[in-house]
Order: structure tokens, then C-alpha cells, then sequence
């Protein structure tokens, strides 16, 4: 966490704002749940703000249908079919059912709550953890109902990182008045410091040019100049190919070489060129906004994808106190930077609870696609097994993590 004049206070605030953020990402992902499991009529028990003791609940009623209707309604709703005026009598509701040949009506509640502590919050829906008679059950609904259910988290937090940024490359655009382009006006020729500086990537047999507009790096297509300092940081610590459209024409340019360098023991490559800017019109403003959320995305898949492949080690993942301090540095660098990193990291939740690992919402993903394919539910005590193996791995790694990144501030 970046020191300040501040001191202790700065670091509690720091670590409020970080919580906040978390919190909105987190609430928004369980928005996605709701609001699908609502559209599918689903009983939902629950919608919560925060985590612990609630210190505000508002009830919402809602209609559900029961298999069996031979269950007692609560005092509280006997009060509303008695009139003590006229001692009218409430018929049991094993005789209301009888009487209809369809299931009954039963007023039930949601209940909104907002809770103590501001670390995220949570959908609770009848039928998620197990069985249940109640035809609208979680448990009970279609196999594609719950898959479009579970997929609504991610892709929540997925559509708020692209209207983040959508609102990042607008204020770019006004404050700068221009945005960058793919296109090479020059290459370096000194360091920010006034010091010489070498570049390469001009030179070899198959050099790039002045001018030229590079389409692809190796696989990958850039549209932004974003995107093409991202992909030379990520691929160009080796030679890559290179499309490019020159005088008209597009031509592939092989074994283009990038200078290096080393952060945190990662070998990254280096862009050593500058780029022409873009007016920044409507149009490129829409196109800049689209292609940086995918490569947002993408970004993020990388990093796991290196992770797991063992180019970067754990010490590059981090929890809510490495993330404090991230989000302290932003704050203090300004709101585009805070704004920036907000996006990457609800992209970041959005991609990992995709991850098709127990206890997050691609586990069950799986669980929902092998019901959809075989028409067969895995057994419920089988599921809860591997979920409850999964949340002990996160809980630990978890728990590593945070002794980790606050060992790391002294």
C-alpha cells in the first residue's frame, strides 16, 4: 500500500475504497443471477448487500407454486386472509388445493437485505444446495434455465467492464483529443531520460517501416494502439510475425525482434516505436471502446493461461490486501488509472469464475452442460463433494494469498 502523508488513515481509506469496489463487482455478478432466475421464475429467498449481520431488510412478496400445498402459511399471512371483524374462516390450504385442479398460489417473500460488512453479497435461491418440492426451485428448473442462470454472473460483470470502458476512452478522448492508432510514425531513438536508446525491430531481413500499419502480431489481429502495445509486451519477448499494410498492400513480415526487459523475473517485450494518433470521431471512439474490452478480456485469460503454464509464478496474483495497494496507487495516479483498473479487475472476476473449477460458476457450468447433454442430473451428494473440495482449495489459496501480500508491506 503506497505510502502518504496520510499515514494510517490514508491506508484505512485505501482499503474501504478497495472493499467498496470489490463489492459493486460483486454485487453486480450476483445482479446477473437474479435477474435471469427472476425471468425464469425462480423462487429467490434472497438478494444481499454485503456480508454478516443485516442491518436493513425490505420484503418483497412473490407467487410460487408448490408440489405439495399441504404446508402451513405463517402467521403473519393468516393475517391477511382472517377478518376478525366477521370471524370468517380460512380453509386449510390441503382443502383450497382441492378445490382447483392446479397447484396454489402461495404468497411468498424475497427478502432484500443490506449487511454489515461491505465484502460483496449474495442471491440465495430455493433449491440450490439440494432438492426441493417447490416447482420453481432452482433445483427443479431446466437444464438450459440454470446454465443461462449460472452464465449470467460473469457475463454481468463482463458488459459493466465494457461500459467502463466505453467511459474510459471517452474521457481519453476529450482530455487528450486524440487516441492511438496502429500505425508507426517513428522509431525511438532515447529514453524518457534523454538517454540513447536502440531500436530493432527496423533493422534484421525483414524490418518494419515508417509508416507501416500493422494488421496482425503473429495470430492475433490489433485494431487499437492499446491492443498493439499489449500483444509486443506479451508475445514479443520472442520474434513474431508480423501483417502489416504497406503502400497499399498487406505483407507478412517473419522473425521481427522487439528489445526486452525483465519485470519481477517475467520476460516482456518492448514496442520501440511511436504510433500516429486518431481524431478521436464517434466512430473511432465506438471502435476503441469495443476492441479494448475484448482485449481486456483476453488479457486476462492470458494471464492464467501463462500462470498455469508456469510463466508467471503465484507472486503475481493477488488478493484484497495487494489489491489495496494497486487501488491506492491508482487513486493517487487519478481517476482514468482507477477507472482503468476497476475494469480489468471485474474483467479479472469475470474470467476466473468462468474457470471450469469446482465451487465457481464454471464448475457448475459443467454440472448444468452434462445435464443438458445426457438429460441426467450428477447426483446431488456427488456435486456437493467436489464443490465442497473446491471452495477448501480457494479457501486456501485464498488464505495464502492474503499472509502473503501483507507479509509483503513490511
Amino acid at each position: 500500500i503506497p505510502k502518504t502523508d496520510g499515514g494510517l488513515l490514508m491506508i484505512i481509506l485505501y482499503v474501504l475504497l478497495t472493499l467498496i469496489l470489490l463489492s459493486i463487482m460483486v454485487v453486480i455478478h450476483e445482479l446477473g443471477h437474479f435477474i435471469f432466475a427472476k425471468l425464469f421464475k425462480v423462487t429467490v429467498l434472497e438478494f444481499s448487500i454485503g456480508m454478516g449481520p443485516a442491518i436493513f431488510t425490505t420484503k418483497k412478496r412473490i407467487k410460487k407454486n408448490k408440489v405439495d400445498s399441504g404446508f402451513e402459511l405463517s402467521s403473519e399471512y393468516r393475517s391477511d386472509e382472517v377478518n376478525p371483524d366477521n370471524n370468517a374462516e380460512v380453509k386449510s390450504d390441503r382443502e383450497t388445493s382441492s378445490s382447483s385442479d392446479d397447484a396454489p398460489q402461495i404468497p411468498e417473500k424475497t427478502v432484500f437485505s443490506i449487511r454489515a460488512f461491505p465484502i460483496g453479497g449474495y442471491v440465495s435461491m430455493a433449491g440450490e444446495d439440494g432438492s426441493s418440492d417447490d416447482v420453481n426451485a432452482f433445483s427443479n428448473k431446466k437444464a438450459w434455465q440454470k446454465l443461462v442462470i449460472t452464465l449470467a454472473g460473469p457475463v454481468m460483470n463482463i458488459l459493466l467492464g465494457i461500459i467502463c470502458m466505453f467511459t474510459l476512452v471517452g474521457i481519453e478522448a476529450v482530455k487528450d483529443g486524440r487516441l492511438a492508432s496502429t500505425v508507426v510514425a517513428e522509431f525511438k531513438t532515447e529514453n524518457a531520460d534523454g538517454s540513447p536508446y536502440e531500436s530493432i525491430s527496423d533493422k534484421g531481413a525483414e524490418p518494419l517501416m515508417p509508416n507501416d500499419k500493422i494488421i496482425k502480431v503473429n495470430n492475433v489481429y490489433v485494431f487499437t494502439g492499446q491492443e498493439l502495445v499489449y500483444e509486443i509486451t506479451n508475445q514479443g519477448y520472442e520474434p513474431v510475425d508480423l501483417v502489416v499494410e504497406r503502400n497499399g498492400e498487406r505483407i507478412t513480415l517473419h522473425d521481427v525482434s522487439f528489445p526486452t526487459i525483465e519485470t519481477q523475473g517475467v520476460t516482456l517485450g518492448e514496442e520501440d516505436f511511436k504510433i500516429y494518433a486518431e481524431r478521436p470521431s464517434f466512430k473511432n471512439i465506438m471502435k476503441h471502446a469495443f476492441f479494448r474490452s475484448f482485449s481486456t478480456v483476453k488479457m486476462v485469460f492470458d494471464s492464467i493461461v501463462d500462470m498455469i503454464g508456469g510463466r508467471y509464478g503465484l507472486d503475481a496474483v493477488s488478493g484484497p490486501v495487494g489489491v489495496a495497494g494497486v487501488v491506492g496507487q491508482a487513486t493517487q495516479a487519478g481517476f482514468s488509472t482507477l477507472l482503468y483498473l476497476f475494469t480489468i479487475i471485474t474483467m479479472n472476476l469475470a474470467v476466473f469464475n468462468l474457470l471450469p473449477f469446482p465451487a465457481l460458476d464454471g464448475g457448475n457450468i459443467i454440472f448444468h452442460l452434462y445435464q443438458l447433454i445426457t438429460g441426467k442430473c450428477v447426483k446431488k451428494e456427488v456435486e456437493q463433494a467436489i464443490n465442497t473440495v473446491g471452495i477448501m482449495l480457494l479457501m486456501a489459496l485464498a488464505l495464502f494469498i492474503t499472509v502473503r501480500d501483507i507479509l509483503n508491506l513490511f
